[in-house]
């Protein structure tokens, strides 16, 4: 890539040198690109149009060094109707560069920027008083006056302010120590967070195909990195990188960063796409949020209202609703409420978002993503949202990755799942998840986390479908597991259904067999009439041997009336569960000593028959004295069990 990227190249990018992303924000034509311009060398409007008028359209970039400190400057347009502009730049910066004309003083769109950086949660900037060599010496205090009342109260409440001309050149060196004093107020970015980097511009370059920018908000970007395109879900491959204009190996978070991408036409690259790890985060359009509404919000904030929502680079139209009692949110106040977008976006808990009234568009307010991947509440269901948010706000990462759980019940969560709402590293998903087991909030089975009260309501759940069922069917040895599953487990991962029979199991409650679970305590008493019955029909099938009757037959022999044939196969069914009877196929039962018999005459057959071993359907018809109609039901049944294998039209024996 080359300087047409729009960042100008200084010097090279030195690793171990400190970047810090400073945003100047405030009223058109207050001298914002002028002081960038006068700062850095460079001049931060780069469309033609921008030169033509002399105002910002779009967001412009430029640097500069200090020592071992790199300063980046986003200048964000000022005029009001391209605020959505200021949006897409202002959600990376480090600190803020409040610029406020000497000439004009505090305006309305020094008020909005100053509000809109208070609720993206930047805490550190300082203000600049451009201009000077335009008013009379006794006009700045008057000025600085004015720029104290503003931010009174505020983080930029004891900051310095510094008047300075970009005509002249009065005040700038005086400016570069502030910006560097305030540099060193600015902690490092966090290491916790994979890499992700907001799109806030897109081009073309001949010979390099696809160019984003933004700045990186987390994480590392390196050359040859498989990366994808959110929320599209476009796979990407980074051709190479540059920070600052500077070809580099790799970015780091709090850097302006252009990324060159192979896989992509630019085309279908927007602003406020976000570039992230494969399979990492996950698009969403329902986020519950907590709102700070302005004191200057033209009206209170009311369920089913329509705004624009900016969150990163992204702009989204959405409907609110408020999720306190009662259901607003008066203008100065705080509440909760869910954000329903018509469009797609990424988003992570506690990310900052503003939110800005549909029409006549204007900054009400903002906030910060509590759960990023949200569903609908209603009714009842709001109380304990409320609930669950408030702890989500906690900053004990222990009780977050608990919350994170115990809001998906039964289903239970992965490591996957926290990740997509968190953007946690690897490293700290595996510390948090470990600490919380540690502290018996959640159980991890197989990879699947659930809260341990869920656990426990699923165990409780299936004792009481049990002694249910036993009531029902005292007969019944025990409940098929797949009834089990389906009644109580449907929405659970299949390791949960496991692990919850598996504990019952080891605290001697329940009993697991092949097919069926049963309570410990439940036996099977029957009757002296149920017991001569199913004496009856297991003597009825072992005197059959391998040519058995058809069930219906079988309660024919045994005297049991067509009234009663439900009840005589539970009786039956107790035969098959003691393995005292056999399915063969469909409804075609044998008693076990004959298919055992049969077994053994199968083995003698076949070392009689080294090396092959082979026994067609006429012989094994010989063989076990019986007609075709038992002799393809009785192969299939050994091919099954692996007694035979089939071999074109014959079978081979296979040894025991």
């Amino acid at each position: 890539m080359t300087p047409n990227t729009g960042i100008t190249v200084l010097a090279p990018v030195a690793f171990g040198m400190q970047s810090i992303i400073i945003g100047t924000a405030g009223h058109i034509d207050h001298g914002k690109s002028a002081l960038v311009r006068a700062l850095t060398g460079q001049d931060p409007d780069r469309l033609p149009e921008e030169k033509r008028r002399g105002i910002t359209i779009d967001l412009g970039f430029a640097d500069l060094v200090l020592g071992d400190l790199r300063l980046g400057f986003v200048d964000v347009p000022g005029h009001e109707r391209f605020i959505k502009n200021m949006l897409a730049g202002a959600h990376g910066i480090d600190a803020l560069a409040l610029v406020i004309a000497a000439d004009e003083g505090v305006m309305p769109q020094t008020r909005e920027h100053f509000d809109i950086c208070r609720l993206l949660g930047v805490r550190n900037g300082l203000v600049v008083i451009t201009k000077k060599d335009l008013v009379e010496d006794e006009m700045l205090p008057l000025v600085e006056e004015e720029a104290r009342e503003l931010v009174a109260g505020s983080f930029l409440e004891e900051a310095p302010i510094i008047a300075v001309s970009s005509r002249t050149g009065a005040g700038l060196e005086q400016l570069r120590t502030a910006l560097t004093e305030v540099a060193g107020h600015v902690p490092p970015r966090s290491t916790d967070f994979i890499m992700r980097l907001p799109v806030d511009r897109a081009f073309s370059m001949k010979g390099f195909g696809a160019v984003v920018t933004g700045t990186l908000v987390s994480g590392e970007i390196t050359e040859g990195d498989e990366l994808e395109l959110l929320p599209s879900r476009v796979g990407v491959r980074v051709r190479g990188v540059q920070v600052h204009g500077n070809p580099v190996p790799r970015a780091s978070a709090g850097q302006r960063t252009a990324v060159n991408l192979a896989g992509v036409e630019v085309t279908s690259i927007e602003r406020g796409m976000v570039l992230a790890p494969v399979g990492r985060l996950r698009p969403t359009q329902i986020v519950d949020v907590s709102v700070d509404m302005l004191p200057t919000a033209a009206r209170r904030l009311r369920s089913r209202a329509r705004v624009r929502v900016h969150i990163g680079a992204a702009e989204v139209l959405g409907r609110v609703r408020v999720l306190d009692d009662p259901a607003e949110i008066a203008p100065g106040k705080s509440g909760l409420a869910q954000l329903r977008l018509e469009s797609p976006v990424v988003a992570l808990h506690g990310d900052h978002f503003i939110m800005r009234s549909y029409s006549p568009p204007a900054t009400i307010g903002g906030g910060i993503v509590v759960d990023p991947h949200a569903t609908k509440h209603r009714g009842k269901e709001i109380l304990k949202a409320r609930e669950r948010l408030r702890a989500l706000r906690s900053p004990d990462r222990i009780l977050k990755f608990t919350e994170f759980v115990r809001s998906s019940g039964k289903s239970g969560r992965r490591y996957r799942d926290i990740a997509a709402s968190t953007g946690w590293s690897d490293a700290v998903l595996s510390a948090v998840g470990l600490a919380a087991q540690g502290e018996q909030s959640v159980i991890a089975v197989d990879g699947v986390f659930l809260a341990t009260e869920d656990f426990d309501r699923l165990g409780a759940s299936l004792l009481d479908e049990l002694g249910a069922q036993h009531k029902r069917e005292p007969l019944a040895r025990g409940v098929p597991r797949e009834t089990l599953r389906e009644k109580i487990f449907a929405h659970s991962e299949p390791e949960v259904f496991k692990a919850v029979i598996a504990r019952l199991e080891k605290e001697g409650v329940v009993v697991s067999e092949k097919d069926t679970v049963r309570a410990q305590k439940h036996k099977v008493d029957l009757s002296e009439k149920d017991a001569l019955l199913r004496d009856r029909l297991q003597a009825v099938y072992d005197e059959s041997g391998l040519e058995a009757p058809s069930v219906e037959e079988a309660m024919a022999r045994v005297g049991v009336a067509t009234s009663e044939r439900m009840h005589g196969r539970k009786i039956l069914q107790l035969l098959i569960e003691s393995h005292a009877i056999v399915r063969v196929q469909g409804e075609t039962f044998m008693h076990t000593r004959a298919l055992d018999g049969l077994k053994a005459k199968l083995q003698q057959y076949g070392s009689e028959h080294e090396p092959d071993r082979l026994i067609d359907v006429a012989a094994f018809k010989d063989l076990a004295g019986v007609s075709r109609k038992y002799a393809i039901p009785l192969l299939e049944y050994f091919d099954r069990e692996r007694v035979t294998r089939r071999a074109g039209d014959k079978r081979v024996i296979l040894r025991g």
